[in-house]
């Protein structure tokens, strides 16, 4: 299975061209697009995203994740990244920081295949696609991938108390750990305390509050509202985490 993750966004051809290079690669591949909508040219919220949803998807997936604003540069080398039983393929930015500080084995190793045509600003399209495309196959040659390194993750934070993703609802998901909270703590966001709720139907309509989401976060919310809306959220508003 290979799973998508990018910031592109549904509009316009990136993820269609990125999905007809794993085809015509290989064929017979499941492709999953997890998320179009990653925060837009920010590796490190995307870092924690990412991280909440790897455990969705069987060992041995593949995840082709391009949230790369260095595209084309030095800023960044392209990497595929074995960790634990999954494998990542995209930039070397942060991206896939999170998820091998809470792995148990976490290596990466620098592309060095090169197409013969390298677009400067589409290596989604024309670098990691291939090469997840491949990986999927388990045909990588030994020559395209560099020495296996460790991640350096000492400075990497185990939580991001901000927001770091906004649904269509206005629910804004933050990267804090619900398990690693007290379940009678409060969350403040700007001038508002919220408290825990399990679920939206406990509250009265129009009241914020947080609970833990699906994917095991800390996700702020309003009845039948949008705590985007009501609390001027966006991704990167900071939170405090208080012990209740």
């Amino acid at each position: 299975m290979i799973v998508l993750f990018t910031d592109f966004g549904l509009n316009g051809p990136y993820l269609g061209q990125m999905e007809a290079v794993v085809y015509r690669i290989n064929p017979a591949a499941r492709v999953i697009n997890l998320f179009a909508n990653a925060p837009g040219f920010n590796p490190k919220a995307s870092a924690y995203l990412l991280a909440a949803h790897v455990d969705a998807f069987p060992d041995g997936s593949v995840y082709l994740a391009v949230v790369d604003p260095g595209v084309g540069s030095d800023q960044r080398r392209p990497v595929v990244a074995s960790i634990d039983d999954r494998r990542f393929v995209g930039p070397d930015n942060g991206l896939f920081d999170v998820v091998a500080k809470r792995a148990r084995r976490a290596l990466k190793q620098e592309i060095l295949w090169r197409p013969k045509t390298l677009s400067a600003s589409f290596h989604g399209r024309d670098l990691f696609a291939p090469i997840a495309a491949h990986l999927d196959q388990q045909n990588i040659a030994p020559e395209w991938l560099g020495p296996e390194r460790p991640f350096m993750l000492d400075e990497v934070a185990a939580d991001l108390n901000e927001v770091i993703y906004i649904d269509d609802y206005g629910n804004a998901m933050t990267g804090v750990r619900a398990a690693e909270i007290p379940a009678a703590a409060v969350i403040r966001v700007k001038s508002m305390a919220l408290v825990r709720a399990r679920t939206f139907a406990n509250v009265p309509r129009g009241r914020a509050f947080w609970y833990e989401n699906s994917n095991g976060l800390v996700e702020l919310a309003v009845n039948c509202g949008s705590a985007a809306r009501e609390l001027s959220l966006e991704v990167g508003t900071k939170i405090d985490v208080l012990p209740g």
